[in-house]
């Protein structure tokens, strides 16, 4: 276990010297506090800073973090953690090897065998063959490119607005740098929330609690209370128009889009009066049906299906470029959410408000 592997832990060789050294993941939760430690601090630094903290002095302690820290995220199974740890773990590294390319100097004394260059990078990701070096920049596959951008914040990074010539895209140092650390992104997302076996989530409970208390304090979730029909994923905004234009929805899709209605904070009246343009309308079946999924009359509060199994249903329609790298709805509306201007939300939320005073019986006096 090197610092190469310490600084990178996302790489499949610093996978494969951790599955060498026959290292147990239960026995190192159990007994070997400074991982656990290092783990805990790597998470809750991703909350609270967008970064992960600075590194341990011991590579090894270093190194075993990263898999800790991924069991913790997964324990906790928040979407909105899930997205913000594997973007700070993704941001460091991108500072890493940052450095690293632009200044060897930094690694002289150490040798540059703990060095990550971009070159490097591009191979660990099978990029090599889909990118090319053109004068002082690069030329990126356009369906490469795609893949990796397609997540990137800002319209500059919009197919529409980059030149195109021989299905490749020019893009300069800095933004190849920035769609390798995408790359490094979705590996680090990849798979959370793990299965973890239930003697591992025990010895872990303290710091689970810690995370969540670190969430709850910043209120993180309350956004999503927030319901701008604008920035739904194509399956809820095409599940919601059909139930405005009064057509039957099957059993599967009534529930999808009554339990997500639900999760981003639409009371049961609310879902009740969506409902009631709908053939055969009947409020008493509609109200229990929304009180059993908010879990008001079950022991249960339902969430909307993963996008999973809205595509076995066939209720996956009109997918994006944002839904290629998402894998649940309300992941979606979370990033539209965070990456809409402060200003229109607000004009968002009035018009909301709004809207259902209009609609509301005391409103109208009946």
């Amino acid at each position: 276990m090197n610092r190469r592997h310490a600084r990178y832990p996302f790489l499949q060789s610093a996978r494969q010297a951790v599955q060498e050294a026959g290292v147990d993941l239960a026995t190192i939760v159990a007994e070997d506090d400074a991982v656990v430690e290092r783990a805990l601090e790597r998470v809750t630094k991703a909350v609270t800073e967008r970064e992960v903290g600075e590194p341990a002095r011991d590579p090894r302690t270093e190194l075993l973090s990263y898999p800790v820290a991924r069991v913790l995220v997964s324990l906790v199974d928040e979407n909105i953690l899930v997205r913000r740890y594997a973007e700070a773990e993704a941001t460091t590294a991108a500072e890493r090897f940052t450095a690293d390319s632009d200044d060897d100097e930094q690694f002289a004394s150490v040798g540059n065998a703990d060095a990550v260059t971009r070159e490097d990078l591009l191979r660990e990701f099978d990029l090599a063959d889909h990118v090319r070096s053109a004068g002082d920049g690069f030329r990126v596959d356009v369906a490469t490119y795609l893949l990796l951008a397609s997540s990137v914040r800002g319209e500059e990074w919009r197919l529409v607005n980059r030149p195109l010539a021989d299905g490749e895209v020019p893009v300069d140092g800095y933004e190849l740098d920035t769609l390798v650390q995408q790359a490094i992104e979705e590996r680090i997302a990849e798979g959370l929330p793990l299965n973890v076996p239930d003697a591992i989530a025990s010895e872990l409970g303290e710091e689970v609690g810690e995370v969540k208390t670190v969430l709850s304090e910043l209120d993180l979730t309350t956004d999503i209370d927030t319901v701008v029909p604008d920035l739904f994923p194509p399956c809820m905004k095409n599940l919601l128009e059909r139930v405005r234009r009064g057509d039957h929805l099957p059993h599967h899709s009534r529930f999808a889009i009554t339990a997500f209605l639900a999760n981003i904070g639409l009371s049961t009246d609310e879902i009740v009066d969506i409902y009631e343009v709908n053939p055969g309308f009947g409020e008493e079946m509609t109200r229990y049906q929304t009180d059993h999924i908010q879990g008001e009359s079950s022991p249960t509060e339902y969430t909307a299906p993963a996008c999973a199994t809205m595509k076995s249903y066939g209720d996956c329609v009109n997918p994006d470029s944002l839904c290629e790298n998402i894998s649940h709805p309300l992941s979606y509306y979370e990033v539209k959410l965070e990456d809409a201007d402060e200003e229109e939300l607000e004009d968002w939320r009035e018009e909301g408000d709004s809207e259902r005073s209009e609609e509301s019986p005391e409103a109208s006096g009946e």
